[in-house]
């Protein structure tokens, strides 16, 4: 479904609604609002979502075949133009729920080829907010937040309308 409203979609992978990956995503959300995007706000931990069982008919199928809430999200992501995903640095990976999200979410967001697998949700614009509680230097040295490039989050909340 094409839409001409400007459409954001929040999904918070964190099991805390107040803590500081949802207060990162709040400013996100407020941001985007006051630039005129509609939101939708996603909290996983919230959702019923089954654990991929590896069937892969969503490749063919572009969404999973087992029902449950992963049709609305599919759905909400097919429909908006930036995706926010906010979720915590847990053992030096993304939770559970985040992981899951993405094994079930196979078939919406990619294309099996010949050669390498062809994104299916092209023209879209992503925001990854993280936290992670681990102290510096040791965040650093076991690379929990190495990776992550600062400037992004100012360029990003410019949010050309």
């Amino acid at each position: 479904m094409t839409t001409n409203k400007k459409l954001v979609l929040a999904i918070l992978g964190s099991p805390h609604r107040n803590g500081k990956t949802a207060s990162m995503m709040d400013i996100a959300i407020h941001r985007a609002e006051e630039k005129g995007y509609m939101v939708n706000k996603i909290n996983l931990y919230e959702k019923n979502i089954s654990f991929c069982i590896g069937c892969r008919n969503c490749i063919d199928t572009k969404v999973c075949t087992q029902k449950d809430d992963i049709q609305e999200i599919a759905s909400l992501l097919r429909e908006c133009q930036i995706v926010f995903l906010a979720a915590p640095v847990y053992w030096a990976n993304v939770p559970a729920p985040v992981k899951n999200l993405f094994d079930r979410l196979l078939g919406t967001a990619m294309e099996e080829t010949s050669t390498f697998p062809k994104p299916r949700l092209k023209g879209k614009k992503y925001m990854v907010l993280t936290s992670c509680n681990t102290p510096f230097p040791f965040s650093w040295i076991f690379g929990q937040s190495r990776g992550g490039q600062y400037g992004i989050w100012t360029n990003f909340l410019r949010l050309q309308a």
